[in-house]
């Protein structure tokens, strides 16, 4: 039989071929391999529209289950030119692998892959936002469907299979690949939710890039998946620009436009009505909310609100190859009174990149243990310009940032040497305001705390900068 190009590009995706039926070797799940893959797709069926390649790659995932079919159609609906067709013999379920989102028992999570930005996402929540944002843009409707497919429906049944636990409980958890240059095994840092941190990485991408397409003019041809994929996650940040300059849709700034998207909406009623929608298409009767479905949305939208919305995204340790602390860790008592802010010096440049940020990491956590002779990376957080937070101790143990005050505060550094220039304003706003917003929100931190430059309460340092020291006097809670 002759194969169409989309039957080979589901053969060929990822690398992943068959010997004898067997597997001839892992895939990378990356969102580089897999954009290359819809790359390849596009270019082998130049007369493809986006909206027919995306329904067909829902139809080989398996992805026409009631609510999307109400919503978006059904994927069956398509020509035979360009219907990827699951019949023939091992070829759907490769495809499956690459976007089918499940978690096994062993906490290993599949259909996500790894962005460049060093997030997690999973495809199936990025897949359908981009196609409900397609199908409202060819029909000139309003792109109702967006919220439901990518978060809505997620985050309710999520709230509600979980009423029992705290409300923060209900969501995530993130997790960390075997290898970042060659993505195999995702794992989950404890039980999974319906929500992991990957799942909503891409509904909030699938609202985003969702939003954008449905918004696009009609008189013009869409871009192709492939480059809606690379405009939002493979941009290119240049030396001394950080996020600064950088507007419209990328990856690093998922958080605060999905924020801004979505935040005018009436959220408790729309998740409410997604559990109405999914209840009344599955012929099961609809939950009053006088039954305590209400409260729990409610809460876990708060609880979702903090974690993915006033919190910055936070590079786990795992993912940045940090190595084992030396010794036994001790907890810190909270709430904390200070923050002591910090710059690296060395390393003296800005990193612009999750590899370049998280080389950087490595090579002060084996200054510090190795040299210095301290249990682990000294500080408790590390700002990067690539639009993210590093953990370091982290929010629950005492670090070795601030002589003679660590167990009093939290000691955050910007990577980077600023005695003559500053860091990035994106930069400094995660730490001024998202990072101690989540500190104070989630009691970390007491609402009155006192900022400190490390030079105020150690008498031999210069740190954080003289450029630097020079801004934070100007912020809210510093004090001489």
């Amino acid at each position: 039989m002759m194969l169409s190009g989309p039957l080979l590009f589901i053969l060929a995706v990822f690398g992943y071929f068959t010997v004898n039926g067997r597997p001839a070797g892992g895939f990378l799940r990356n969102m580089d391999s897999f954009i290359h893959a819809v790359q390849q797709v596009e270019d082998s069926n130049p007369g493809l529209s986006s909206l027919d390649l995306i329904r067909a790659l829902r139809r080989t995932a398996g992805h026409d289950d009631a609510m999307t079919i109400h919503l978006l159609g059904s994927s069956y609906n398509l020509s035979d030119a360009v219907v990827l067709q699951t019949s023939i013999h091992n070829s759907s379920s490769f495809f499956d692998k690459a976007i089918h989102h499940l978690v096994t028992d062993h906490g290993e999570e599949r259909g996500v892959v790894l962005a460049p930005d060093g997030t997690t996402v999973a495809l199936a929540p990025l897949l359908l936002g981009i196609e409900a944002g397609l199908k409202a843009r060819m029909e000139g409707t309003p792109p109702v469907g967006i919220f439901p497919l990518t978060l809505g429906r997620t985050l309710g049944l999520s709230f509600l299979s979980l009423q029992d636990f705290p409300p923060s409980s209900r969501l995530g958890p993130n997790g960390c690949w075997d290898n970042v240059d060659h993505p195999k095994v995702f794992k989950l840092s404890r039980p999974a939710t319906l929500a992991t941190d990957a799942v909503i990485n891409g509904g909030m991408d699938g609202a985003i890039l969702g939003t954008y397409v449905s918004s696009l003019p009609t008189s013009e041809q869409p871009p192709s998946i492939s480059e809606i994929l690379q405009g939002y996650y493979n941009f290119t940040l240049h030396e001394g620009q950080g996020l600064d300059d950088l507007t419209g849709y990328i990856s690093p700034k998922r958080r605060e436009l999905s924020r801004s998207i979505l935040e005018s909406l009436d959220l408790q009623t729309q998740v409410m009505e997604t559990l109405e929608m999914v209840w009344r298409l599955e012929k099961t009767q609809w939950i009053a909310q006088d039954t305590g479905v209400g409260k729990a949305v409610r809460d876990g939208l708060q609880a979702f609100v903090h974690k993915y919305w006033v919190c910055p995204q936070i590079i786990p340790r795992c993912q940045w190859g940090a190595k084992a602390y030396n010794g036994t860790p001790l907890p810190l008592s909270l709430p904390l009174q200070f923050l002591y802010v910090h710059h690296t010096y060395q390393p003296s440049s800005p990193c612009l990149t999750f590899p370049h940020c998280s080389r950087d990491m490595r090579d002060m956590q084996r200054f510090h243990q190795d040299i210095r002779g301290w249990g682990d990376i000294g500080y408790s957080f590390v700002v990067g310009s690539d639009g993210y937070v590093y953990e370091g101790r982290g929010w629950n143990l005492l670090g070795t940032h601030t002589r003679g005050h660590n167990d009093v505060g939290y000691g955050v550094s910007i990577i980077g040497n600023y005695t003559s220039t500053l860091p990035s304003h994106y930069s400094m706003d995660l730490l001024r305001h998202r990072l101690v917003q989540c500190a104070v929100d989630g009691g970390r931190l007491v609402s009155n705390f006192t900022i400190h430059g490390h030079r105020q309460v150690v008498n031999y340092t210069s740190c954080p900068g003289d450029a630097f020291f020079s801004e934070i006097r100007s912020w809210e809670h510093f004090r001489e």
